[in-house]
């Protein structure tokens, strides 16, 4: 007997007892429905993801394989939204301190659902990204390489914004027109404020239309001079031979002279070599056939379309100039250092052997003692 009266007393507890108009059991069954539509999202998730891993490791599947992956996590909560909804159906929901329950809780649904399209759209975006990475893989270019996250960014942007604007204007009916001309003298002061924002994203946009270097080169904008390590929307960073990083903004970029030094064919050397005014003739000519010589023996290093020249050129205040012309290849600066080195240690050690003597800056004063002139120079002090 006792039995039964705890039984109906627990029965009357949860059908008389209510909460916002809804008694226990209406609660427990809106939390078994979560529940429920909880297990099945990460069911089917756990599906979807394991099939994706399979797709993955066939190349002509790669981008099914990435659409099932898209699709997984947002599914979840689409599953979550449809259960709430049909939870929903068996509540009893009434305005309460002015809220319609009913219509907010059909808003939350359908802004779950919106949402988890939302983000499937989202996650789509790494659709477009491996279409655009197998596209800039076929390119010479890295920089394009560098195009593509930032193209994922801008496109997951704007995503997101039209995701937030649909949900103001269409489920909760917000007056999106009303909001944006309120926001025009402030839109108007922020676009000044990003005056410079916007000039920097133009350079970028520049930057990869004309593809003045690619990721890696060596170049010099203005005063400074590094490798290029990245390019992004607003700056683009520089790594010096020091070590340094430097973040240069774009707009700057785009209005320097960049020069791009790991592009050159070739590097060119302009060596004068001098010797001494006393130096005779034949030995000028000597020293010229010389060095005719030895760039003929290192004629494989030397750019076929431009030829070494060597000539006899000034006459310098305090030596007889002998300049040199020649174009290394291929252009690896340390491989050019080393030529230079061989080459210059041979020049002086056959200049010594002929008995050419190199010039160095000097003076000489002539005084004439024979002068008829003669001065009496005295220095006496200011006071007499």
């Amino acid at each position: 007997m006792s039995n039964l009266i705890t039984l109906g007393a627990w029965y009357s507890f949860v059908t008389e007892m209510k909460f916002l108009g809804n008694n226990l059991s209406q609660w427990l069954g809106l939390a078994g429905v979560l529940l429920v539509s909880f297990i099945v999202g990460k069911v089917i998730s756990f599906a979807l993801s394991r099939q994706a891993g399979r797709l993955d490791q066939a190349d002509r599947l790669q981008v099914l394989g990435t659409l099932l992956r898209c699709i997984e996590r947002p599914l979840t909560v689409l599953v979550l939204a449809g259960g709430l909804y049909l939870a929903g159906q068996f509540m009893t929901l009434r305005k309460e301190a002015g809220i319609d329950l009913a219509q907010f809780w059909v808003q939350v649904c359908t802004t779950l659902a919106v949402l988890a399209t939302g983000w499937f759209i989202y996650r789509l975006v790494d659709i477009a990204e491996l279409f655009l990475r197998r596209w800039t893989s076929k390119t010479d270019t890295v920089l394009d390489d560098q195009l593509v996250p930032m193209i994922r960014k801008t496109l997951r942007v704007f995503v997101v914004i039209v995701l937030l604007l649909f949900i103001a204007q269409n489920i909760f009916e917000w007056d999106i027109g009303a909001l944006i001309a309120g926001l025009g003298v402030g839109g108007l002061a922020m676009a000044l404020a990003a005056r410079d924002m916007l000039a920097n994203l133009f350079g970028s946009v520049t930057i990869f239309a004309d593809r003045p270097f690619q990721m890696g080169d060596y170049v010099k904008v203005g005063e400074t001079d590094g490798v290029i390590e990245e390019v992004g929307f607003r700056s683009t960073r520089l790594r010096t031979l020091a070590g340094q990083l430097v973040t240069m903004p774009n707009s700057t970029v785009a209005n320097s002279a960049v020069i791009n030094i790991s592009r050159r064919p070739y590097i060119r050397r302009v060596l004068n070599v001098t010797v001494t005014y006393d130096t005779p003739p034949e030995k000028v000519q000597r020293g010229v056939e010389i060095i005719e010589e030895m760039l003929d023996r290192r004629k494989d290093r030397l750019h076929p379309e431009f030829p070494a020249r060597v000539y006899f050129s000034d006459f310098n205040a305090a030596s007889l100039n002998i300049i040199v012309y020649y174009w290394f290849v291929p252009p690896v600066w340390w491989d050019y250092n080393a030529f230079n080195h061989d080459f210059n240690m041979e020049l002086l050690r056959r200049y010594n052997e002929e008995g050419i003597e190199f010039a160095f800056p000097t003076q000489t004063l002539y005084v004439k003692q024979d002068s008829p002139i003669e001065a009496d120079v005295r220095l006496t002090r200011p006071d007499g």
